[in-house]
C-alpha cells in the first residue's frame, strides 16, 4: 500500500490479478476463491491476503477446511484504524497451521458505517475473545458473535480508546465500588 492509498485498494502495478509470491497457499486460495481476494504480497517473508469483507467469512472457512490449507490456529485477530481514508477500518487475522507449519495474514477493509464484521467464532473458538477486544477498543461490530460486550473496559466506558479521533484528555465517569 502506498502513501494515500486505503486498504483494499490495489496499486497500479497490482492492478492485474493477484499473485502467489511463491506462496503455495496463496495460489491455491486464489485458485479457490478468486473474486474473494483483491491483493496479495508476501513483503519480508509475510504471506498476506486481502480479501473483500462480503466473502471474508467463506475465505476463512476455506482456509480453516482445505487440506492443503489446514490453518487450525487463529493466532491473533486485531484492527487498525486508518483515519481519514475510506474504508476507514481494516481488520486484520494472522493464521497458522500446525499440521503443515505455515502462516498467513488475511486483511478485510471495513467501512465505519455500518462497521460490521462476520464473527469467526464458529470456525475458532479463540476468536470470542479476541473479537471481543476490538469490540471494546475500536468499536466494530462482529455479526453473528455469541457474547459481544466490553472485555477490557468497564461498561460504563464512554467511546473506543483506539479510534484515532477518541480524544485522549477525555474523561470517563467515574465508577465507584460494586458492592
Amino acid at each position: 500500500m502506498t502513501a494515500g492509498q486505503g486498504p483494499g485498494e490495489r496499486t497500479t502495478a497490482s492492478a492485474e490479478r493477484p499473485g502467489d509470491h511463491g506462496v503455495p497457499v496463496l495460489g491455491q486460495l486464489l485458485v479457490a476463491h478468486p473474486r474473494a481476494v483483491l491483493e496479495t504480497h508476501a513483503r519480508l517473508g509475510d504471506a498476506t491476503a486481502v480479501v473483500a469483507l462480503d466473502q471474508l467469512l467463506p475465505v476463512m472457512r476455506w482456509l480453516r477446511d482445505d487440506p492443503a490449507a489446514a490453518f487450525d490456529m487463529l493466532m491473533d485477530a486485531t484492527a487498525v484504524d486508518w483515519l481519514p481514508r475510506e474504508p476507514r477500518f481494516e481488520v486484520v487475522y494472522h493464521l497458522y497451521s500446525l499440521a503443515r507449519g505455515h502462516r498467513l495474514r488475511v486483511r478485510a477493509a471495513v467501512p465505519e458505517h455500518p462497521g460490521q464484521v462476520p464473527s469467526l467464532c464458529d470456525l475458532w473458538a479463540s476468536a470470542n475473545w479476541m473479537e471481543r477486544e476490538i469490540f471494546d477498543l475500536y468499536g466494530l461490530d462482529f455479526e453473528g458473535h455469541p457474547d459481544l460486550r466490553r472485555i477490557l473496559l468497564y461498561d460504563d466506558f464512554e467511546g473506543h480508546p483506539l479510534r484515532k479521533d477518541y480524544a485522549k484528555t477525555r474523561r470517563q465517569p467515574l465508577v465507584g465500588p460494586r458492592n
